[in-house]
């Protein structure tokens, strides 16, 4: 077992990412940095949370993964299976702890967001696309997270509209990249069900509808500082493209990757229409 296992294993650059997309969803909401405590929380809680889900995904995946990626902590024997298993239960626990210190929406979120972790990976994730939608959808909840830490909204509930299509697009194309390894496992998702053309058309058309949606703040009166998304949109239409061009695992991966960048670049450009 090796100590830095524990860190790896809840890949901590994307609990990172999370955590400050959950924070700049309240300062999305209010149009400023919100108190330091309820920063913090909400930070944490959103951080914890991913990590716990990174590692109860694996649990679930280990088989798919020394397929697919063999280097991660379980499959290459870093970390036992039921370890990382209660591992999770620990950071789950830890965060539902957290999010209790914040207000009851906030707790029933967290609560709720976790279950649902629990349950993709345990049950959902092979299922042709609704396992994307329920991913799609608890990273649509992470800005709405820090927009109740918060008790306000505001433009929190259009970036959650853009979070929630880039991520259907983005996880039906990193199921175009991970085909050798679900077929091996016996899983049932799109590319497989549909055939990759068809699936990564799909995964385009959702990229598209987040460039059609990110126009919403628009019509509702946003200011000047929003043509920060012009750039995002632009990013977004040419993962569409690069999936559309080509279905080669490597494609798909470079597709997958600038939509996963979008999705941060987005909730800045959102937090600059909301100072401004």
């Amino acid at each position: 077992m090796e100590l830095r296992a524990f860190v790896e294993i809840t890949r901590p650059h994307n609990c990172l990412l999370a955590g400050i997309v959950g924070l700049l969803g309240s300062v999305v909401a209010v149009g400023h940095f919100p108190d330091p405590v309820t920063a913090l929380l909400v930070f944490l809680v959103v951080t914890l949370g991913c990590g716990g889900g990174n590692t109860i995904n694996d649990y679930f995946d280990y088989e798919i993964d020394r397929i697919n990626r063999p280097e991660r902590p379980i499959p290459r024997g870093a970390i036992e299976r039921r370890t990382a298993r209660h591992y999770s239960l620990f950071l789950f626990g830890t965060g539902l702890l957290l999010a209790g210190f914040i207000n009851l929406p906030s707790f029933l979120l967290a609560a709720l967001a976790y279950v649902m972790m629990v349950v993709y990976a345990w049950k959902l994730k092979p299922l042709p696309l609704l396992g994307n939608l329920v991913v799609a959808a608890l990273t649509a909840a992470t800005p709405l997270y820090g927009a109740l830490a918060v008790g306000r909204i505001g433009l929190a509930g259009y970036l959650a509209i853009c979070a929630f299509l880039v991520n259907v697009a983005r996880e039906i194309i990193k199921d175009v990249e991970d085909v050798e390894g679900d077929l091996i496992k016996g899983a049932r998702t799109l590319p497989i069900v549909w055939g990759k053309k068809k699936a990564s058309y799909l995964g385009a058309f959702f990229a598209f509808l987040t460039v059609v949606a990110s126009f919403l703040p628009v019509k509702a009166g946003v200011g000047p500082g929003y043509y920060a998304m012009l750039p995002v949109d632009l990013m977004i239409l040419y993962a569409g493209y690069l999936v559309l061009r080509n279905q080669d695992r490597e494609s798909a991966h470079r597709s997958q990757l600038i939509l996963k960048l979008s999705i941060f670049l987005a909730v800045i450009a959102f937090m600059v229409a909301a100072i401004v």
